[in-house]
């Protein structure tokens, strides 16, 4: 898939593992850097695990239409499908098959 960054700043830190390291910690880092090899070797967000360890999930409520793989409890590295408009199923859900492109928001832990 193809991936951006939220910010700059984002981009930066992910694409420097010693500021991984610095910004999240060695072990969150390594983790960090298995979930985004998988992001980018997979043809479409279907084809992300949705068991662990990587456990691809939509998040809901005011996260709705944003998706997060696990990282180290309670981490989770957060993004969002990045095409205009968003490809949705008849059945109103959104068609991972169709999305090939993501954006990185933050690596965060929203149930904290």
């Amino acid at each position: 898939m193809e991936i951006s960054f939220r910010t700059i700043k984002l981009e930066k830190i992910f694409n420097d593992y010693k500021k991984l390291v610095q910004e999240y910690g060695l072990e969150n880092a390594k983790k960090i850097s298995l979930r985004m090899a998988v992001l980018q070797n997979a043809l479409c967000l279907n084809d992300i695990p949705k068991l662990p360890p990587d456990r691809c999930h939509e998040l809901s409520g005011e996260r709705k239409g944003e998706f997060a793989v696990d990282i180290k409890q309670p981490r989770r590295l957060i993004f969002k499908p990045a095409h205009e408009p968003i490809p949705y199923q008849e059945d109103g859900s959104i068609d991972l098959r169709k999305i090939t492109k993501v954006q990185i928001i933050e690596v965060g832990g929203y149930h904290i």
